[in-house]
């Protein structure tokens, strides 16, 4: 008997600002950029690409372009997504 799952989505909990920001700080802390641009993708899908597109000046298949798994986007555009999705990076020095 097989059971058919549903592919994990955390967009689907990504539902409040504060989910978001730890979800974001979690991935940061973890030191893989892949990691953090995955979380960064999955936050601008729950927050809905059309409009993180439209705020942040992008077109929406560059949007997309970015976000996709192994791109490499220029930080200007990570930051006017970041700016998009209503959060701020900050700095700390390392323990």
């Amino acid at each position: 008997m097989s059971k058919d799952l549903k592919k994990f989505d955390a967009s689907e909990y990504l539902t409040d600002s504060e989910a978001i920001a730890e979800y974001l700080n979690a991935a940061m802390e973890s030191g893989d950029q892949a990691l953090l641009m995955a979380a960064i993708a999955d936050v601008a899908k729950a927050t809905g690409m059309q409009a993180i597109a439209r705020s942040s000046g992008l077109g929406r298949e560059s949007l997309y372009k970015a976000l996709s798994p192994g791109a490499k986007p220029r930080f200007e555009t990570v930051y006017k997504i970041l700016q998009a999705l209503g959060v701020r990076l900050s700095m700390s020095a390392q323990p």
